[in-house]
């Protein structure tokens, strides 16, 4: 199809209703193939002789943009991105006018108002910042609310790794919810979920909110530590998810020290780990029992690396878990230091007390065995 084979259409539709250069050309674009509907509808009405004042459909919105791109490029001014995608709230009656002109005229096969909106907007705003847009997976989402003239920004989230180490006893691995929102987020704790920093989740996500801002950080824990455990060697592999974040090309410190944590080698990464993350420990233990200790109750121990540690779960769930090696250390009469390599997911004190964990520590050394503390002296990731 032609130019001149849409003049006819175009010249009817004009008899009828006022449309400015935008939403006339958009009516025809398509079927010639050309990409600027301000361009074609301009080239429309000037072969027609038309002229316009209010548009049917849009009211001049199309011609009216620019407080609406102030608005976008006011609020992403604290953003750092170099991809985005525009949405848009617009009056139901704007919708209506546009259904009623193509309906009436049998148009098919072209964009909505709505679509031309967000593209104009998309456009102009493209022109002004060198951003380029992105449909699939932008770094900023904008919806510009044309009911109220506002805008909505939404940051996609960044995904990092890294390790830490805790030197202390008595620091929780997870962070406890914020009370008036249940980790949520709310203004009471600055929308992070979280409303205290005391904790290995707390002491990491107080350092990445201080860098790359945003709201909530979800964690995916590779194993986790009783309060009183000691993390040592390269430390725990960690992966953290930020929501709405302000910034999201960082390099950070090779080593970062929170107090008793120190957090290694955290960087962005571009997918998250597949489950399940499967890994190994090293794992120190302080052991008391009820009796005396004797060498060849110590040598039972060995038994372990027999076969799979049987663990049952309340839930009836049955698993089995590989202890690949082995050392023991008597440090008193009724203590001894139990070193073992785990496979990921062995509940260490119910694994010496046993809770429904066999062959268990207790069984072994036919003793009534607790476990004092217990250190991870290593965590290796199986790839």
């Amino acid at each position: 199809m032609t130019f001149n084979d849409i003049i006819p259409s175009a010249n009817q539709i004009l008899k009828d209703y006022e449309l400015c250069d935008n939403c006339l050309g958009r009516l025809f674009s398509k079927q010639i193939n050309t990409s600027s509907n301000k361009f074609l509808g301009k080239k429309l009405k000037l072969s027609l002789n038309k002229s316009v004042k209010k548009c049917f459909i849009c009211k001049n919105l199309l011609d009216n943009l620019t407080p609406y791109l102030k608005l976008m490029l006011d609020s992403s001014s604290e953003y750092d991105f170099s991809s985005m995608v525009v949405g848009a709230l617009i009056k139901p009656s704007i919708i209506d006018r546009d259904d009623y002109i193509r309906s009436k005229y049998k148009l098919k096969g072209i964009d909505s108002v709505k679509t031309d909106i967000t593209k104009e907007l998309g456009k102009q705003f493209t022109k002004k910042t060198k951003k380029k847009i992105d449909f699939l997976n932008p770094d900023l989402t904008f919806t510009i609310n044309f009911k109220d003239e506002s805008c909505q920004l939404r940051s996609k989230p960044i995904l990092l790794h890294g390790r830490y180490t805790k030197s202390d006893r008595g620091l929780s691995q997870k962070q406890k919810s914020c009370d008036n929102c249940s980790g949520k987020g709310c203004r009471s704790c600055n929308f992070h979920g979280i409303s205290e920093y005391t904790s290995v989740e707390g002491k990491i996500s107080e350092f990445l909110f201080n860098k790359f801002g945003g709201t909530i950080a979800k964690f995916t824990w590779v194993g986790g530590e009783d309060k009183s455990s000691l993390v040592l060697g390269s430390g725990r592999p960690f992966f953290v998810k930020i929501l709405s974040p302000f910034k999201r090309s960082l390099i950070l410190p090779k080593k970062i020290i929170s107090g008793p944590v120190t957090i290694y080698n955290c960087k962005i990464i571009s997918e998250p780990p597949k489950p399940p993350i499967k890994f190994t420990s090293s794992i120190e233990l302080t052991i008391s029992t009820g009796n005396k200790i004797h060498s060849t109750t110590l040598k039972n121990l060995k038994n372990i690396l027999d076969g799979p540690i049987i663990v049952y779960e309340k839930s009836g769930k049955r698993s089995e878990k590989i202890v690949s090696d082995l050392k023991y250390k008597k440090t008193a009469e009724n203590r001894f230091t139990l070193f073992i390599k785990a496979e990921g997911g062995l509940p260490v004190k119910r694994f010496v007390d046993g809770d429904d964990v066999t062959p268990n520590i207790c069984q072994l050394m036919n003793d009534k065995c607790t476990c004092i503390t217990f250190d991870f002296l290593e965590i290796d990731l199986k790839c």
